[in-house]
């Protein structure tokens, strides 16, 4: 696996102080999910700073709408982020918490710049889409070792970014 998208399971970090786990999916595929899951983790991430900065900067004649809209989306996602990192704790594994690791790890691509407020909305459907498709890459992994806790996990996470992304594409007709 390259460094870049992707953790390779030898860079993951097992929690060594946690008892064994036995929860019917063996270390090695609980390693692969757990990467997978990383890559979930900062996509969610990225994009919840992104949503969050765009909330702060959007002007413009929808401002009252995009920053209300902003807000829900960021607030979803600060909760969202959370269940993602407790699944890879749960699988037994650190999660990635930095902004170095987010960086290394997310396809999502953070906003340094200030766009117009459509801009924004176009940029953000494109990182719904993105955050879904990171998902639902992970249902081999997830469906091999009969995890059903993860493609749960994953199927809400995908119900919620295609719906979003279909909400702001609404938005540029």
């Amino acid at each position: 696996m390259s460094k870049k998208g992707k953790v390779a399971k030898a860079e993951l970090k097992i929690d060594t102080k946690a008892p064994k786990i036995e929860i019917g999916i063996s270390k090695d595929h609980r390693a692969e999910i757990a990467a997978g899951l990383s890559r979930l983790l900062a996509d969610e991430y990225t994009l919840y700073l992104k949503t969050h900065n765009f909330h702060w900067n959007v002007t413009g004649p929808m401002f009252s709408t995009l920053h209300l809209m902003f807000e829900t989306h960021y607030t979803e996602a600060a909760l969202a982020v959370d269940l993602v990192a407790e699944r890879i704790r749960a699988l037994g594994f650190h999660a990635p918490g930095s902004y170095s690791q987010y960086a290394a790890l997310a396809s999502v691509k953070e906003a340094t710049e200030v766009p117009e407020a459509m801009e924004m909305v176009r940029q953000l459907v494109a990182d719904h889409e993105t955050v879904s498709r990171t998902a639902r890459s992970l249902f081999p992994a997830a469906d091999e070792a009969h995890d059903e806790p993860t493609a749960d996990l994953l199927t809400q996470r995908m119900q919620l970014h295609e719906k979003t992304a279909w909400m702001l594409r609404s938005l540029l007709e």
